[in-house]
């Protein structure tokens, strides 16, 4: 009986999340196809307004559906200066796709509208990827050592591919999210990363680079969010079925120094310093989820 009961929790969560979608998408790709039809820099503002504002209620349905079935708690610590009128560069750790819903969540309409670097083959998630394209969240290709040493062509294009999706942000305040871990957190990654942390992946640095220098500091508080789920990491499918009872959240904001806007590419010694200052912040995260661990929270 209780298997049957989040079976259908979770299949009545996944209807209503699939019927938002599609409710949601349909002003949102009419509204980016006006969009790319008019490109002067008023229409394009108040464009950008509309299409952020149904992206907002897209999540708040989703919310509103969380609290009807399963209403996980969760706890939220350190989001009382964020702002709707500022420019931001948000980080995470990335355990689950449960990580998605939770970000949205907690930051939906305290923050300006999420805009997540994805990989480009997401594009192809039904409903999904047609969104994501639409409201202009930057699709990444990554490749890796072995990749470019034989293909010395494409070097550099991930940087090109950063500017440009980051070049769409300046006209407006943005939230642009990074996964710093570049994937989900595994044990299985943990140990062939041999991973110097004891709960997180190793932090990829050069996207963040690229993002701050692409916005000319434009984008100058850093918003720190650590996620830890008291019970384990979830799938998207316990937490649409209601079998997630508690999720942890604590944000930090400090600004962003001059400092750590520089050429990540080229410039050797800034790279470095900036890599310290990504590491700093991961080790005090990894400290951060131990932290949580031991007090049982």
């Amino acid at each position: 009986m209780f298997k049957l009961r989040q079976g259908f929790a979770g299949s009545s969560a996944f209807i209503i999340y699939l019927f938002n979608t599609i409710f949601w998408l349909t002003p949102i790709l009419v509204l980016s196809l006006f969009k790319r039809l008019l490109p002067f820099s008023s229409a394009q503002k108040i464009l950008n307004q509309l299409l952020d504002g149904c992206a907002s209620n897209w999540i708040t349905v989703n919310g509103w559906t969380q609290r009807l079935i399963g209403n996980p708690t969760i706890k939220v610590t350190g989001d009382e200066q964020l702002s709707l009128s500022k420019w931001y560069m948000v980080i995470s750790n990335h355990q689950s796709w449960v990580d998605i819903l939770v970000l949205q969540r907690v930051l939906n309409r305290k923050i300006p509208f999420l805009k997540f670097f994805l990989k480009k083959e997401l594009i192809w998630v039904p409903f999904m990827g047609l969104a994501w394209w639409a409201l202009d969240f930057p699709f990444m290709k990554r490749y890796s050592k072995n990749f470019l040493a034989k293909n010395p062509h494409l070097k550099g294009q991930d940087i090109e591919t950063t500017k440009k999706a980051c070049a769409k942000f300046k006209y407006k305040p943005v939230s642009v999210m990074n996964f710093v871990e570049g994937t989900r957190f595994t044990p299985l990654k943990h140990q062939k990363q041999e991973s110097t942390f004891t709960n997180l992946l190793k932090p990829k640095a050069g996207g963040v680079a690229f993002a701050l220098d692409s916005m000319n500091g434009q984008l100058d508080t850093l918003v720190n969010v650590t996620i830890y789920y008291p019970h384990g990491i979830p799938t998207f499918w316990q937490f649409m079925s209601g079998q997630v009872d508690d999720v942890k959240v604590k944000i930090t904001t400090q600004e962003i120094a001059e400092e750590y806007i520089g050429d990540y590419s080229t410039d050797k010694q800034f790279q470095q310093h900036f890599q310290t200052w990504i590491n700093d912040i991961w080790l005090d995260k990894d400290h951060e989820l131990e932290s949580m661990k031991e007090d049982g929270c």
